[in-house]
């Protein structure tokens, strides 16, 4: 049997309970955020303040070209070979950097198209796209330098960052939708990532200088063409799937209206907040290991490592967040919001399979499996669409998270099935 002391000194158990610390720390700021916006904003501001998490994640992917899991993969692996990895951070560096300009500027000079894609033409917010124009460029230096610490394995800055992401965030918000209302709450959407390079940077400097890393002549169009397939992979997971959300929504509103509307999002932001902790620890701790996985067996234990101490453990939260399902609306939310009680049941089901999915998924990243992801992430992407157009028009907004439960119980069916296969031995003993 496995010693508690042992376990205690264990690097995951270390990087787990800062992790949990940092989640419990954005647990809290989500809570108080998340009443704030329902006090000041309601169902309809929580509608709006969704479609625009939504076009963030979309831009965030298109700006940093899908480069963040390519830029911890490369780094990992070269971080001991100084001249590759110049090579490696000159040529991403040079490269987001003018990508990131110039979809500023298509954001900045098209405003107001982007204004009635996001929020529809009744709404004139074309300042808060502006003000995401010129956050961009920041934000994604800020992702580049968070992704080369990440590489090193530098989880604990990395977590670090995060808390005080969070904190930053809070106090912008509350003060902007204090000052501006629904305009606040957005513009703080668009800004706050951005203020964070400043923090990311204090702890990355300690790092290394990444100016004596940064030449052009070591620029290599072979690392770009490493990355293509990273970014093709988040094309389609990080900028699609955005879009597929930001459509859905709108069908909602288009049949149901805004209230319905702002009802899945209070219950979108309710599944984000509980499912930080799984996310933030596969990125910082799982990714990494997965890449430096070479054999099946190696990445075989990393799957187990998973399936036996974090998907009991989310599923065990699962069933208490379902008990308290009554009180966490009320709590996070007002009155106006008991509604969202009838959508817990499905959400989790739907969560449970998608935690259970998340550690397949991030192999494909980790082994640049870049048919497979985007194969498999359109057919998901596929699913979740078509199905919630259905069960939306049978079961009103409930549809919505039956169609969420469907398509992650079909996804991990999908990949369980795929990945069994690729990973059989040629004797057949798996």
């Amino acid at each position: 049997m496995i010693s508690i002391k042992k376990i205690v000194e264990s690097s995951l158990f270390k990087v787990t309970s800062l992790n949990s610390i940092s989640v419990i720390i954005k647990l809290l700021i989500g809570i108080l955020s998340s009443k704030i916006i329902a006090i000041f904003l309601g169902a309809p501001g929580m509608a709006l303040v969704g479609n625009m998490r939504n076009f963030f994640s979309s831009i965030e992917t298109v700006t940093t070209l899908g480069f963040q899991n390519g830029i911890v993969k490369y780094t990992a692996e070269n971080k001991e070979d100084e001249t590759q990895l110049k090579k490696v951070i000159s040529t991403i560096f040079i490269t987001l950097l003018g990508s990131s300009v110039l979809f500023a500027l298509a954001l900045f000079i098209f405003s107001k198209f982007w204004n009635d894609q996001v929020f529809g033409a009744h709404n004139n917010y074309e300042f808060v796209i502006t003000v995401l124009a010129i956050s961009i460029p920041f934000y994604v230096m800020n992702v580049f330098l968070t992704s080369i610490l990440n590489g090193f394995g530098k989880f604990h800055k990395v977590i670090y960052i995060t808390i005080f992401g969070s904190i930053i965030g809070l106090v912008v918000s509350v003060i902007l939708i204090w000052k501006l209302n629904i305009a606040g709450a957005l513009i703080s959407i668009a800004a706050t990532p951005a203020l964070l390079l400043i923090v990311t940077y204090f702890y990355f400097s300690s790092l290394m200088n990444v100016r004596d890393y940064i030449s052009f002549r070591s620029f290599d169009f072979d690392v770009i063409k490493k990355m293509s397939s990273f970014s093709l992979m988040a094309f389609v997971g990080g900028f699609i799937g955005p879009l597929v959300y930001l459509a859905i929504r709108n069908n909602v509103i288009g049949k149901l209206g805004e209230e319905q509307a702002g009802y899945w999002s209070a219950m979108e932001r309710i599944s984000s907040n509980y499912l930080m902790f799984i996310s933030t620890l596969l990125t910082v701790y799982f990714l990494p290991k997965l890449i430096l996985a070479t054999t099946n067996q190696q990445t075989k234990n990393v799957f187990y490592s998973y399936y036996k101490t974090i998907l009991p453990l989310f599923i065990f939260v699962a069933a208490i967040i379902y008990i308290l399902k009554g009180f966490i609306v009320k709590f996070l939310f007002t009155k106006e919001f008991l509604p969202v009680e009838e959508l817990f049941q499905w959400q989790l089901i739907g969560d449970t399979f998608k935690v259970a999915s998340m550690i397949l998924g991030y192999e494909f990243f980790a082994k640049k499996m870049t048919l497979a992801f985007i194969v498999t992430e359109l057919i998901s992407l596929g699913i979740l669409y078509t199905s919630s157009m259905f069960f939306i028009d049978y079961y009103g907004i409930e549809g919505v998270v039956m169609a969420h439960a469907f398509t992650h119980a079909s996804y991990f069916l999908l990949l369980g099935v795929y990945f069994k296969t690729k990973m059989k031995p040629a004797s057949g003993v798996i």
